[in-house]
């Protein structure tokens, strides 16, 4: 680089000497036009920090959705990040341009949709104050505050007006104000919440980055799309209240909800994605196939598991049990409640109480119920001396806890308030840790590849060092755990997304998040590193020195939950759950009444084979049955009549295939225990 040119380093590795001031889109134009209609933004680093490794710091795809520090938190200097395409270059970077085919994009354009919401919102309602409008996994929404609330007229209004702003195709523009100008603007226009958004994520003396498309003005970090008409296919789709800051106390604002993507095809199959996903809600299937129920009069958050939804609880919890006994690990099993004295030693007391149930108050002690297992799994560890032989201690229970959640978050099975937790507790040596890690890990890929999910994603969450108030350890421990972590992953060759400031209070851990038939991402599967509660509870083993030495622990939970991945199950098969999770295998449907008798000799042959039928004798007509049967999801129903009666077979109907002709009943039964010895998700 000279003093005015320098250096772009693009991802085939070609590198362009360009004046100081270009910019990604005029680089981006001397490839191909082409390429610059399609670009959104671009990916920068300086050559330093894109050669070094992860410095620790936030990047474009670290910064969780949604959240404030996204849309307002300041950069980090000298890290990978996002920028405008009319961002002037001024040193050496590697530079990626991102186009609208590439996942980042979209969240870049639903961010620029809640700036043209915010613009036609004003330019109808000039009254309103604005909050924030952050893209989300499903779209953007913004937070308004006017005394009057939004009809679906206003909506409507809202939508057709972003229409015109869209196609007067105003450019976004990146301006900077200096703080203390921009709170006293805020200020004087009544503008509370961003003269809070700017007191907050800003510094005394720092400029403050805002961007304008025509008349509007935003507080915000970007980047942006190029223009107001790069926003081609909108939708406003909901309103819903929030208040501000989350608190109750505060004014209530207006959360309006919509959603963008770069074609109106993308944007049709989206909200047919909706329709499907309406379709498969677990809560519809569960009252439809009696699996659970949520009663009012016992409390919100807590599941009755009915017969049939016991039945796949069953199925589910023996499976893991039986492959935690295969992989080498012992079964426990824990109190419900413990005495308060235990969570102060284990830091959940200080870390953790906002999510922990209220002290009862006992004749000898307070308790709480517990919110984890752990505790309960160290103090089996310590309950008699380890020596190094010993160890790994892999310890797993199906246990009970209970956690606060606030009324308005419980959704279903997906969000409640007291769950089983699939835990496991491998307590090793500094040495053991990465293979067990890497154990963890291929058990996690054999839960989800067995219950039939063929694609997952995997994000590692590490801690804020910035933030030290909200996690237990040193700094040194931190980026051990943190590295070990890392290793793992290298070892297994997954790609990962590294997530700052979402580690546990005690240690890093490794999400992997399932991806179901319609594409969703469902967090369930967990493998924690920690190095602090073995500290805190004083652990030991006897080393081959003959010296005592400290374990490390690893915490790992591959269902998640029993209740949320068996939530996420019926969603994901629409409650039409493959041969060996259903609870009801094969209907029979008997023709007439003197069918009855065989129909039972073929019950009992069927059950002692291993599955789970359920005759019908009703005295119903036979397309009633077998619809009743068909309604319920039931994998085969087989009809008997005098035919099958004679020659020992059965007329088998397939769900989804119908009616596939007759066949002996022992060729039925050997091909119904192929399907349940393989586990196959096909009839």
């Amino acid at each position: 680089m000279t003093g005015d040119s320098l250096n772009v380093h693009l991802p085939d590795g070609a590198v362009r000497e360009v004046p100081v001031g270009t910019t990604p889109l005029e680089i981006a134009q001397s490839i191909s036009p082409r390429l610059a209609a399609v670009c959104v933004v671009a990916r920068i680093a300086p050559l330093a920090a894109s050669t070094g490794g992860d410095d620790g710091g936030a990047t474009a795809s670290d910064v969780a959705e949604g959240s404030d520090a996204a849309m307002y938190g300041a950069g980090q200097a000298g890290a990978e990040r996002l920028v405008d395409l009319s961002t002037p270059l001024t040193e050496d970077v590697r530079l990626t341009l991102v186009t609208e085919r590439d996942a980042e994009a979209l969240k870049v354009v639903r961010h620029s949709a809640a700036h043209v919401m915010a613009t036609a919102v004003l330019e109808l309602f000039p009254e309103t104050k604005l909050g924030h409008g952050p893209a989300t996994d499903a779209g953007f929404f913004y937070d308004f505050y006017r005394e009057k609330p939004f009809t679906p007229e206003d909506l409507a209004a809202i939508e057709a007006k972003m229409a015109e702003v869209i196609a007067r195709d105003e450019k976004f523009v990146r301006e900077a104000r200096p703080r203390e100008e921009a709170l006293a603007e805020f200020d004087r226009e009544g503008e509370f919440m961003k003269t809070h958004f700017v007191t907050r994520f800003t510094e005394p003396g720092e400029e403050v980055s805002f961007y304008r498309n025509g008349g509007f003005v935003d507080f915000c970090r970007g980047p942006h799309v190029p223009s107001t008409g790069r926003v081609k296919a909108v939708k406003v789709t909901t309103l819903a209240g929030a208040y501000w800051l989350g608190d109750e106390k505060n004014p209530q604002l207006q959360r309006i909800y919509g959603t963008a993507f770069f074609s109106q095809k993308d944007l049709d199959a989206h909200f047919a994605r909706l329709e499907e996903a309406a379709k498969r809600d677990h809560r519809v299937l569960g009252k439809q196939l009696d699996l659970f129920s949520i009663q009012e009069v016992a409390g919100s958050g807590l599941i009755f598991w009915h017969p049939k939804g016991g039945i796949i609880r069953k199925v589910m919890e023996d499976w893991m049990r039986e492959e935690c006994l295969r992989r080498g690990y012992s079964l426990v099993y824990t109190p419900h409640v413990m005495r308060r004295e235990l969570w102060k030693i284990s830091g959940h007391e200080g870390f953790y109480a906002g999510n922990m149930y209220t002290p009862m108050e006992l004749d000898d002690a307070e308790y709480r119920l517990k919110p984890m297992n752990c505790p309960g799994h160290i103090l089996i560890y310590k309950n008699s001396p380890k020596s190094y032989r010993d160890l790994p201690v892999r310890l797993a229970e199906l246990g009970n806890v209970y956690r606060y959640e606030r009324s308005g978050t419980m959704h279903g099975l997906l969000r409640v308030r007291g769950f089983t937790q699939d835990d496991a507790h491998i307590f090793c040596t500094p040495e053991q840790i990465e293979d067990e890690v890497v154990a963890c890990i291929d058990f996690a890929e054999s839960v989800l590849t067995t219950f039939g999910f063929a694609e997952f994603k995997v994000e590692l969450s590490t801690w804020d060092e910035n933030d030290r108030a909200h996690y237990a350890g040193s700094d040194e421990n931190w980026k051990l755990a943190v590295n070990g972590l890392r290793r793992a992953l290298d070892r297994k060759g997954i790609a990962y997304r590294t997530i700052p400031g979402e580690a546990a209070f005690y240690g890093p851990k490794i999400d992997v998040k399932l991806v179901d038939v319609l594409g969703r991402l469902w967090q369930l599967s967990t493998v924690q590193f920690d190095f602090n509660l073995p500290a805190r509870f004083e652990l030991e083993y006897v080393g081959e020195d003959g010296g005592r030495h400290q374990p490390v622990m690893v915490h790992r939970a591959l269902f998640g939950s029993v209740e949320r991945f068996f939530g996420v199950l019926i969603e994901h098969y629409a409650g039409a759950f493959p041969l060996w999770l259903a609870p009801v295998q094969v209907g029979l449907v008997p023709i007439a009444e003197r069918h009855h008798e065989y129909a039972r000799q073929v019950q009992a042959k069927l059950e002692a084979a291993g599955l789970r039928v359920e005759l019908d004798v009703r005295n119903e007509k036979m397309n009633g049955k077998i619809r009743d049967f068909a309604n319920q999801k039931t994998p085969y129903v087989l009809v008997m009549g005098d035919k099958e009666a004679e020659l020992q077979s059965v007329s088998v109907r397939t769900r989804g295939k119908g009616d596939q002709g007759s066949v002996t009943l022992d060729d039925f039964v050997a091909r119904a225990n192929g399907l349940l010895a393989s586990r196959s998700t096909e009839l």
